[in-house]
């Protein structure tokens, strides 16, 4: 490719992420409310450890992971 092939190509594409930027901050629904947004929280951490379940957690298993219990397949 020529130089200038390439400094379109970069052009065309700065013009579209341009052209895109504007057309979706136009749009009301993409915009964010002026007061702000409620973010939840986590509790706060500590250093409890719970044991995971027999049920879901296979540790006998070759590749000890979460396995999906469903009534169909459940022992």
């Amino acid at each position: 490719m020529k130089k200038s092939e390439i400094a379109t190509i970069i052009l065309v594409a700065s013009v579209s992420s341009v052209i895109a930027f504007f057309i979706a901050s136009s749009i009301p629904v993409l915009k964010l409310p002026e007061d702000g947004v409620k973010v939840d929280t986590f509790q706060e951490i500590s250093a409890e450890v719970v044991e995971p379940s027999e049920k879901i957690f296979n540790s006998d298993a070759i590749n000890p992971t979460v396995t999906i219990q469903t009534e169909t397949n459940s022992p």
